[in-house]
């Protein structure tokens, strides 16, 4: 058996202003998922079900509320992000500015020499797919080549298409 959780009735009294003066969702749930076990008895699982959320969320909630009145006017952490990036975006941006010129003049830019480069700027080696997502965060977008060579001869095709053989067609 798992057990109780101790409640401050501190942070129960705080809860109760952040509830009466709540102006959004958000602060009205992190009061109620401290008020709800400590005034009315409510197991994780109950509290979890009342406010629509999921059972580590009403821990997350009240671990929320405790840094809020700790810090006033402190934001809240962002779930979102790159948190195994290993170059920032503007570090991605210089190592690209390389590759800019060339890419500015027309040539075709490929990802292998690029993977080369990055693999030994960060001392380990990178996937292709590194390579794709990072060229892609900076705006970089895929160009794949014409459909014709540009040394092909329209006139001379049709010519062979006639005077071709006719065992490769159907009848």
């Amino acid at each position: 058996m798992a057990r109780p959780r101790r409640i401050d009735m501190e942070l129960v009294t705080q809860a109760q202003v952040v509830a009466a003066q709540a102006s959004d969702v958000e602060s009205l749930r992190c009061a109620q998922a401290v008020l709800l076990p400590a005034v009315l008895g409510a197991t994780l699982e109950q509290t979890a079900m009342l406010l629509g959320v999921g059972r580590a969320s009403v821990l997350r909630l009240q671990s929320r509320l405790r840094q809020f009145c700790a810090k006033p006017g402190a934001e809240r952490p962002s779930w979102g992000g790159r948190r195994r990036a290993s170059l920032t975006p503007e570090e991605e941006g210089d190592f690209l500015a390389r590759w800019q010129d060339e890419s500015n003049a027309g040539e075709v830019l490929v990802a292998s020499p690029l993977r080369a480069a990055l693999a030994q700027r960060l001392g380990h080696p990178v996937a292709a797919s590194v390579v794709y997502r990072m060229l892609a965060r900076n705006g970089w977008r895929k160009v794949a080549p014409d459909t014709r060579h540009p040394k092909s001869d329209p006139q001379v095709q049709e010519a062979w298409k006639k005077n071709s053989p006719k065992l490769w067609q159907r009848s």
